[in-house]
C-alpha cells in the first residue's frame, strides 16, 4: 500500500493506494466519528462490492445504512441527491454519521455534496471504484450536481477524511470507463509534469492492459500532482483551475449532447485537443506539440474530435463556465507541454476556429 497526504492543516487527509484495500475495514475505522455509517453506491457497483464491503464493516460492530442510486451522469441531479437525504433521514442518521462513497465520480460527487449539506455537515470518506475517480474526482473536495445549463454548477468545497483507492477493483471496470479515466491521467502530464507524460507515452499500452504495477504508478503520480495543487489552492482561486485543461470545451460537449451521452473523460480528451490547437493559434505550441497531444489521446483510445454541436453552440455553453469572470471567458491553455496557464488572451474568432478545426 502506498500513502500520500493532502496537506490542508487541520483538514489534511491521507490517500491510500493499493490492491484489496476495500476488503480491509481496519483502514476505515480510525477515520469514523462514531460507529454509525451510511454507504452510498449505485446499481452497477452495488452488486459487485456493496455486500462484502458492508459485511466487513458490520463485522467490526458498525451500524450501516445502505443507499443505492441509479447509475450514470444523467442522474447527477437534485432528484437523485434527495434519494441520499431520504435514506439518511429515513434511517435517522445523525450528524455524527460518516457517509462513505463507494463508486465512481458521480457517486463521490453527490455523496460529498450530501455530506456537506446534511445537518449542515457530516464527515465522509471516498472509496472510488473507477480510474477517473481514483486519479481526480475523489481527491480535493470538489462536490457538485449538474444543472441543465451547466455541469457541476451547484456544489461545495468539502474535503473527505480519507481516500481509499483500491487498484484491484479496476479489473471489473469496462474498457470504455478505463480509457475515460486515462484522459485525466494524461492531463497531469500536459499541465505540470512532463516526466510523467513521457512515462505515459512509454507505458500507455501497459495501462490499457491493466498491468497492476503500471496502474498503481499512474494513480499515485496523478494523486501526488493533484494533492500538491489542492494544498496550494484549495478553493480554485488560481493554480487549481489549471486542473481543468480541456474541461471548458468538454463540459460543453456533455451539456450540449445531454449528460451521459459522452463519458466525462471522453469529453475532456477532445477538449484537451481543442485547447492545444488554440494554444498553437496563440503562438505557444508548435504543430508537432499539437500532434503529440492528439497522439497520446488516440493511443489511449480516446476521441480527439469534439461533438458536432456547431461553434456557436459551444460558445453559448462555454459562457456558463465557472472560470468566466466579469463576463470574460478564461481558458486553461498550454504555454508549452508540461506548463498550463489560465488565459483570456484568445479572441472569440480564435476560439471559434479551434472548435471548427477539431470537430
Amino acid at each position: 500500500m502506498r500513502t500520500l497526504n493532502v496537506e490542508l492543516d487541520e483538514r489534511s487527509y491521507p490517500i491510500r493506494i493499493g490492491a484489496g484495500l476495500i476488503a480491509d475495514p481496519g483502514l476505515i475505522l480510525p477515520y469514523l466519528k462514531t460507529r454509525r455509517v451510511a454507504v452510498v453506491t449505485n446499481d452497477v457497483v452495488g452488486p459487485l462490492y456493496l455486500a462484502p464491503f458492508v459485511a466487513g464493516l458490520q463485522a467490526h460492530g458498525l451500524r450501516v445504512t445502505e443507499i443505492v442510486l441509479p447509475d450514470g451522469e444523467a442522474h447527477k441531479d437534485w432528484a437523485t441527491l434527495n434519494l441520499i437525504f431520504d435514506g439518511l433521514l429515513g434511517d435517522r442518521c445523525d450528524r455524527s454519521t460518516t457517509l462513505i462513497a463507494l463508486g465512481g465520480g458521480v457517486v463521490g460527487d453527490m455523496t460529498g455534496f450530501a455530506a456537506a449539506t446534511y445537518q449542515r455537515g457530516v464527515p465522509f470518506i471516498q472509496v472510488p471504484t473507477t480510474l477517473l475517480s481514483q486519479v481526480d474526482s475523489s481527491v480535493g473536495g470538489k462536490t457538485a450536481i449538474n444543472h441543465p445549463l451547466g455541469k457541476n454548477m451547484i456544489g461545495a468545497f468539502y474535503q473527505p477524511r480519507l481516500v481509499l483507492a483500491d487498484i484491484g477493483v479496476l479489473g471489473t471496470l469496462p474498457d470504455r470507463e478505463l480509457k475515460a479515466g486515462l484522459a485525466e491521467v494524461i492531463k497531469y502530464g500536459l499541465i505540470r509534469d512532463l516526466p510523467f507524460l513521457e512515462w505515459l507515452e512509454t507505458n500507455i499500452e501497459r495501462l490499457l492492459a491493466r498491468d497492476p504495477d503500471a496502474l498503481t504508478e499512474a494513480v499515485e503520480r496523478s494523486c501526488r500532482n493533484k494533492a500538491e495543487v489542492v494544498a496550494a489552492d484549495e478553493t480554485e482561486q488560481g493554480e487549481r483551475a489549471t486542473l481543468n485543461l480541456g474541461h471548458t470545451f468538454g463540459h460543453a460537449i456533455e451539456t450540449g449532447l445531454g449528460y451521459g451521452e459522452w463519458l466525462h473523460g471522453e469529453a475532456v480528451a477532445a477538449g484537451a485537443v481543442m485547447a492545444a490547437d488554440l494554444s498553437r493559434r496563440l503562438g505557444w505550441l508548435s504543430d508537432a506539440d499539437v500532434a503529440r497531444v492528439r497522439s497520446i489521446h488516440e493511443r489511449a483510445g480516446l476521441p480527439v474530435k469534439g461533438a458536432a454541436l456547431g461553434a456557436e453552440r459551444y460558445l453559448e455553453l462555454m459562457a456558463h463556465d465557472k472560470k468566466v469572470s466579469d463576463g470574460t471567458l478564461r481558458l486553461v491553455l498550454l504555454k508549452q507541454i508540461g506548463q498550463a496557464v489560465i488565459s483570456a488572451e484568445a479572441s472569440q474568432d480564435q476560439i471559434r476556429a479551434s472548435i471548427e478545426a477539431c470537430c
